[in-house]
């Protein structure tokens, strides 16, 4: 046996034969057998960007998250770092069960616990002997940068660590063990920047564990993943998870590739900063003029002359964008320029290179190779400029970010905000995980300790917004003006997030009813989430559209009426009164009644109705609370008049 649950999900982990698990099948109480399987990791400025401020707002109001626990789950976590000094930082609250498996040097009134869990992944991989030592004998020490990265960011909260990733590789049985101790030690909020392509929820661990970690109050926070930017390559896509995708914010780390003595220059990005560095003109070269597959994304420069040259290399085909530059090196080039394939556009990230490099566009791209073949002797220098801040316009959707529409589930947009998620300085070189928002929930559920998980949600995607800091509709990879299924909600406003006036509760028993009747569960399916029999039979019967979420996905493409209804809390003013003003797509009527809800009391509840008639319009995000009577973009928003 490689665990046994207790609090997330009722059972155990274990390798077992076929004949093995049939016996097991046939005995009173089997419930459901789920297969293990290895998931992936989705692999300073960002307070001021997301208008954080120490003196005002949720940071002040919260103190910082003072005394919410937040549990990462990934590659561990690297214990001594100063991002985990604990100066100032009172002793962990009481209700704090967990250990630390550092020495009791290494963990502190900031970084409260540190376990391992990759027993399951070295049991995947056929090594009984090292799965059985695995707990006892590995530290969770972060070998990668990525859960220390991820870890570093969480402001002033208390912050524990689990190792759930053996190398690239984390298994579905050690998820559940750590988000199993996480919820028993009494942690507030789990993170994951890791998940699987998308999957049924019933088979899905993540979402299993979420869905008992949620009934316990526990807020679940989920990378969307790093799939992008095709359709539907969501993970972590269930109800009860908050899922973010990936924004890229005003700061470049700038690289400026400058093509001639004195010729044009097209901007770029890298991490990498040389000491003592004299930009030359060197020889430029691309490597896939040959038409060779493998040196136009320098997996192979076997034969390519390269020694003392800038070398043009193509982005993606599996291989890394750092390892692209070692083989540069290795081949006795001087730098690279790293240029992007159609498919990602515009999205460049800052890598901390080998050598001199700059990754560009691939419409700068394009124009470098139109230099090379018109040259007879092309020359390319970098210039290294440092950060710079306010570069519009920002947030733009990056091109990794997985979109939707949801596969598991179509009729709920996912994912359900963005965040910042490229070029995040934290205690580890830049990673692309940083998206998943547990310091905003940490704040939100400090200031606010008796909203529920789906409030706090719903306070963060309805303060969202979708304009960026030009003014326009918030842009993807291409230039082009992001769609929902990139953007959600809109890129998540922490300080409005905190005051939202009004929020869409939801609790497990309505993830149940839209389990057995909006997504058609067998009574079986729907057990094994919720860990306990279920008869369908006795909850509503709703469609994805009738649940009370922050946000609406109508499909009007046949025309006709669609009417649904909401239902929202005061968790504003005592008396609130919130005017509702729509802003609809063309060629959609959107009513709602009444047109005016008026609270008296906190924690009151009011339901509206909504009517969408349409001729020719495909999706639409509903209505949005405005007080004073402004006009606001489409979406589930509030605001209202105390």
């Amino acid at each position: 046996m490689l665990y046994s649950y207790e609090t997330v999900v009722s059972g155990f982990a274990a390798r077992l034969i076929e004949k093995e698990l049939k016996a097991m099948e046939s005995k009173s109480g089997f419930l459901h057998a789920h297969p293990d399987r290895l998931v992936s990791l989705q692999t300073t400025h960002t307070p001021n960007f997301l208008g954080l401020d120490s003196n005002s707002g949720p940071w002040k109001a919260s103190q910082f998250g003072r005394g919410v626990i937040i549990c990462v789950l990934d590659t561990g976590i690297t214990p001594g770092h100063p991002s985990f000094g604990d100066q100032g930082m009172p002793a962990p609250p009481t209700k704090w069960k967990g250990r630390c498996d550092f020495s009791s040097s290494n963990c502190n009134n900031k970084l409260i616990g540190a376990r391992t869990f990759v027993s399951g992944s070295k049991s995947m991989k056929g090594d009984a002997a090292a799965a059985a030592a695995a707990a006892a004998d590995i530290s969770p020490a972060d070998d990668d940068g990525h859960g220390t990265h991820t870890s570093s960011t969480a402001a002033g909260c208390l912050v524990t660590g689990a190792n759930v990733c053996d190398g690239d590789d984390c298994a579905d049985s050690d998820i559940l063990a750590a988000m199993d101790a996480a919820v028993l030690d009494g942690v507030d909020v789990l993170s994951l920047s890791l998940g699987s392509p998308s999957a049924p929820f019933y088979a899905d661990a993540i979402a299993i564990g979420a869905f008992a970690a949620v009934e316990k109050g526990v807020f679940v926070s989920c990378a969307a993943g790093n799939s992008g930017p095709n359709a539907s390559t969501l993970s972590n896509e269930a109800l009860w998870i908050l899922t973010v995708g990936a924004g890229e914010m005003d700061r470049t780390v700038r690289s400026t590739v400058v093509m001639g003595d004195g010729g044009d220059s097209v901007f770029g990005e890298s991490l990498y900063r040389p000491r003592n560095y004299v930009p030359v003109q060197w020889p430029l070269v691309y490597p896939g003029a040959n038409g060779d597959p493998n040196a136009v994304l320098c997996g192979n420069l076997t034969g390519i002359d390269v020694r003392g040259k800038a070398v043009l290399c193509e982005r993606g085909g599996g291989i890394a964008r750092i390892a692209k530059g070692e083989a540069v090196r290795e081949a006795g080039g001087a730098a690279m320029i790293l240029m992007n394939q159609k498919i990602d556009g515009y999205s460049t990230l800052a890598d901390a290179h080998v050598l001199p490099a700059s990754h560009i566009s691939f419409a700068d791209g394009s124009l470098v190779k139109a230099y090379i073949n018109s040259s007879t002797a092309p020359t390319a220098a970098i210039n290294f400029e440092g950060t710079l801040l306010g570069i519009p316009p920002a947030p733009v959707i990056t091109s990794f970010s997985s979109r939707g529409p949801s596969l598991a589930s179509p009729g709920i947009l996912k994912p359900d905000i963005i965040c910042p998620g490229v070029n995040v300085l934290a205690a580890w070189p830049f990673q692309s995980a940083l998206r998943t928002p547990r310091g905003i929930a940490a704040l939100l559920k400090s200031s606010h300790p008796d909203w529920s998980p789906a409030a706090v949600k719903s306070a963060m995607m309805t303060s969202a917004t979708i304009v960026d800091t030009k003014g326009g509709l918030i842009k993807d990879e291409t230039g082009g003006t992001a769609d929902f299924f990139a953007v959600g909600s809109g890129q998540v406003d922490p300080s409005k997030a905190d005051a939202p006036g009004l929020v869409y509760d939801m609790g497990t028993g309505d993830y149940v009813a839209y389990l057995c009747n909006a997504l058609g569960y067998t009574e079986a399916q729907v057990r094994a989430i919720a860990g306990r029999p279920v008869g369908c039979s006795g909850y509503a019967k709703v469609t994805e559209l009738d649940l009370n979420y922050p946000s609406f996905t109508v499909d009007m493409r046949q025309g006709g009426l669609v009417e649904t209804k909401r239902t929202v809390t005061n968790v504003g003013e005592a008396k609130s009164s919130c005017g509702l003003v729509v802003v609809a797509p063309f060629g959609v009527k959107v009513t709602v009644e009444p047109r005016k809800l008026e609270f008296s009391s906190v924690g009151e509840t009011k339901s509206f109705g909504v009517r969408f008639a349409s001729a020719n319009a495909t999706i639409l995000r509903g209505v949005r609370f405005s007080g004073g009577g402004g006009v606001l973009a489409v979406g589930v928003r509030e605001g209202c008049d105390g």
